[in-house]
């Protein structure tokens, strides 16, 4: 008669192959985390998360992500440039600095920065140009083209660039799905955006 411990021990290897069957067909049929609910075999807990929702939302999801991150990359790059002109021309408290930024951004700026105080969340940047719309980035650029016109070939294109660049990334931010020729639209945006770079 076999021991107790045999038993669990078969057991044991049982539902580990067993599971491991399940999650091979879950892939296979492209059903991640329909099969095994709830499975602990993801050490990620925003993967286990993702399984909660629908597949096809899922799947836009992860067609979108490139879009997302070709955009953080892209007004991240922006605000870093931005920053990196002023500082030049400025110091770095160009911020501070007498007519470097509108009045009207510095207002909205630093209600941003105090809604996120008042809300006790942890502020997603000590840096205030972290806290500017991607239209108010170009209104920076446009009100010290003196600054910036030895960085760009041309203030219109500059301008032209920024509006379709602002104009797409409305559907990437609310989660809207990018048609195809607005995929076409921004991969031209962002080659647009370089060749602006003198």
């Amino acid at each position: 008669m076999k021991s107790f411990d045999m038993i669990l021990k078969s057991f044991g290897m049982s539902n580990q192959m067993l599971i491991s069957d399940l999650l091979s067909i879950e892939k296979q049929y492209n059903l991640e985390g329909q099969i095994l609910v709830g499975n602990n075999t993801s050490n990620n807990v925003e993967e286990r998360d993702l399984f909660q929702f629908d597949p096809a939302i899922r799947e836009e999801a992860s067609k979108m992500a490139i879009y997302y991150e070709l955009f953080y990359s892209l007004e991240k790059t922006i605000r870093q440039l931005i920053s990196d002109v002023l500082e030049s021309r400025y110091g770095e408290q160009w911020w501070d600095y007498q007519d470097v930024i509108i009045p009207s951004i510095k207002q909205e700026v630093e209600k941003n920065m105090r809604k996120e105080i008042d809300a006790g969340i942890t502020p997603r940047s000590s840096e205030p140009l972290d806290y500017t719309t991607f239209g108010q980035l170009g209104e920076i650029i446009k009100s010290n083209w003196d600054v910036f016109q030895g960085v760009f070939r041309s203030q219109r294109a500059v301008e032209k660039i920024l509006f379709n660049l602002n104009t797409l990334r409305n559907n990437i931010a609310h989660c809207s799905p990018l048609a195809e020729d607005e995929v076409v639209r921004l991969q031209l945006s962002i080659k647009d955006w370089f060749r602006q770079i003198s």
